[in-house]
């Protein structure tokens, strides 16, 4: 793969029981990029090892005063040199590639896995550490990726070069050769405190910058309590534990530094001193001597490879753990044949809640966090759903949560975009991206609902007419005015007005909304909800709500409690039949709420699926 073929038209599937496997899946997958560039690297060594055999033949044939073998020496060092640059230009470009391939392919991957999930991705895991792996752990994998040929490269070379100075002095190749391996091995014993230390540092430094996120993101309301002065505190504490913690794992790496420079210098005072008396004996040539000093003194360059394969190793083996935390999360789907969505009726059968194609139902649950676990399934989200620590929140391994319906048909069955296309889910908190209004709204769609009408129903007069004034390079057009990064130059409310016209625009075949007006005032809100149910007049549409205002224009309204549809009915209905429902629609206390008839087991009677039928 040449970084011209770039993206992979298929970047794999990855071993994702393991950091270290995952690292081996992406060094398999790359073999011919390793192989080519230990080839280069082993011409690079190799050309490299053959300088002191030509500097050495060269100063024999001074002392000889040989002037044809000079000559031939001073050819082969010119044909050696060449060969180094070759080889070290080839190397260097070879590496890269597979430093950039490997990048591309974990970001690939990165990508297809956040399209499978979607929103229930940052549910799952954090969304900074998302960001983490998309960045800098793609960077330190690709590092190691990229040391490993050359590592290999240099290790080969080694062995090549100890053999031939074993073959060509024994008196002192022996030496060198018996050295080796005690100078490259030298630091092993160091390695696992100096990775834990690095470890340590990176998990201070995640939350230094995590908390540096909550700042900034709260950083308004902070000031509205005087709060500032108390983060910032957090924060200078924070900085300073990754300050003290990156001195104590630079100490480490820099003693590791220092053995790699204090015992090649033993090694090579030792090799002097001794060759320099078998010279004086007699026993061996001055040429002889020089070859092997100049050949001792450039091993010490392969040598600088087994420090940075055991840093490469140490950074990476963490960012691969994290990555494949990532990857390994997927959305439990069975074979499909079906690759169209199907229409009828929304249904979940964990919690018996059923969205009547073509109406207008609202949800009603007490627990905002069940709200939006229950959001995600009616997307045809990923369950069970597993917690951080690995503990499973919803389901087991061993027992299937049933999957939503939508017409009769299980949302896993589906084809993934046939899925997606069928049921789109607009998360409490959607973000925007950033570009123009236009390029917002140019979204796939099936084709019914314009932008203008989008726009009108998600009553986005005020904002179109604060984008019309905010760009002088608009020319007055709303539609063509810039949006910043996650839309942070508008108020919450414009924000989920914008994103709640650009859901509506998709049209798809089921819409869910979690909380679509809970940043508007109840004056907007009501007008927000009848445009929504004006607009969606005949499609199948779901919000998560508690305002009266929304509720009381819904067809039907459904009340959760403890994962479990209770009461179905009108809001006027539940209000005055539905004491649990008054509670929270009232927002009653904890204290003020009354148990069900029966007990907590006990449930309220509900539409069945053929009641509803029959009633429709």
């Amino acid at each position: 793969m040449q970084i011209r073929d770039l993206p992979y038209p298929d970047p794999g599937d990855p071993d994702v029981r393991s950091g270290p496997r995952f690292l081996i899946w992406l060094g398999r997958n790359q073999i011919r990029g390793q192989l080519k560039a230990m080839s280069w690297g082993l011409l690079h060594q190799c050309a490299l090892a053959g300088l002191p055999l030509a500097v050495g033949f060269a100063v024999q044939a001074v002392v000889d005063r040989s002037g044809g073998r000079l000559a031939l020496a001073g050819g082969l060092i010119a044909v050696l040199g060449v060969l180094i640059s070759v080889g070290d230009t080839m190397l260097h470009r070879t590496a890269v590639t597979n430093w950039i391939t490997a990048a591309a392919r974990i970001q690939q991957l990165l990508a297809r896995k956040t399209a499978e999930l979607g929103s229930a991705l940052t549910r799952r895991v954090a969304a900074g550490e998302v960001v983490a792996v998309s960045t800098g752990d793609v960077e330190k994998i690709g590092w190691f990726v990229e040391a490993l040929s050359r590592f290999v490269a240099a290790a080969a070379a080694l062995v090549i070069i100890c053999v031939g100075l074993v073959l060509y002095l024994p008196s002192l190749g022996v030496l060198v050769a018996l050295a080796m391996p005690v100078l490259a091995l030298a630091v092993l014993p160091l390695l696992p405190r100096a990775t834990r230390r690095a470890d340590l540092q990176r998990e201070k430094a995640g939350k230094a910058t995590e908390l540096a996120s909550d700042t900034v993101a709260g950083l308004r309301v902070l000031r509205g309590i005087g709060g500032e002065e108390l983060f910032l505190g957090r924060y200078r504490q924070a900085s300073q534990e990754v300050r003290k913690a990156a001195v104590r794992s630079a100490r480490m790496w820099s003693l590791i530094s220092a053995i790699q420079v204090l015992l090649p210098g033993v090694l090579l005072i030792a090799l002097v001193t001794y060759g320099a008396t078998l010279a004086r004996d007699g026993k061996i040539d001055v040429g002889q001597l020089v070859t092997v000093y100049s050949a001792a003194t450039l091993l010490l360059y392969p040598l600088r490879h087994f420090e940075e394969i055991a840093m490469a190793y140490s950074f990476s083996r963490p960012s691969a753990q994290r990555a494949v935390r990532v990857l390994s999360l997927n959305r439990v789907a069975r074979p499909s044949t079906l690759d169209t969505a199907p229409a009828g009726d929304l249904y979940d059968p964990v919690t018996g809640l059923m969205a009547p194609e073509g109406l207008f139902t609202a949800v009603v649950c007490g627990d905002p966090d069940e709200a939006g676990r229950l959001a995600d399934r009616l997307g045809g989200h990923a369950q069970p759903e597993v917690a951080r620590d690995g503990a499973v929140e919803s389901g087991t391994a061993d027992q299937e949560v049933p999957s939503v319906l939508l017409g009769g048909v299980p949302l896993d069955e589906l084809e993934l975009g046939a899925a997606r296309t069928a049921v789109l889910v607009q998360d409490k908190d959607p973000v925007l991206l950033s570009g123009t209004l236009r390029e917002l709204l140019d979204v796939p769609s099936s084709g019914r609902v314009t932008a203008g009408d989008a726009l009108s129903a998600a009553q986005c007069d005020d904002v179109l007419s604060a984008l019309a004034h905010a760009s002088v390079d608009s020319d007055g057009d709303p539609m063509n005015t810039r949006i910043t990064e996650r839309g942070r130059s508008l108020s919450g409310g414009q924000r989920q007005r914008l994103a709640l016209a650009r859901s509506l625009v998709t049209d798809p075949e089921a819409l869910v909304l979690d909380e679509p007006t809970s940043a508007v005032d109840s004056h907007t809100e009501a007008r927000v909800a009848a445009g929504i149910k004006a607009l969606r007049k005949d499609r199948t549409t779901v919000a998560f709500a508690s305002s009266p205002l929304l509720l009381d224009l819904a067809d039907r309204v459904a009340l959760v409690h403890r994962g479990t549809v209770v009461a179905v009915g009108t809001h006027r209905e539940l209000l005055h039949g539905e004491p649990l429902y008054r509670a929270v629609v009232t927002r009653e206390t904890d204290d003020e709420i009354p148990a069900p008839p029966g007990g907590d087991e006990a449930v309220h009677p509900i539409d069945t699926h053929e009641e509803i039928e029959e009633r429709a």
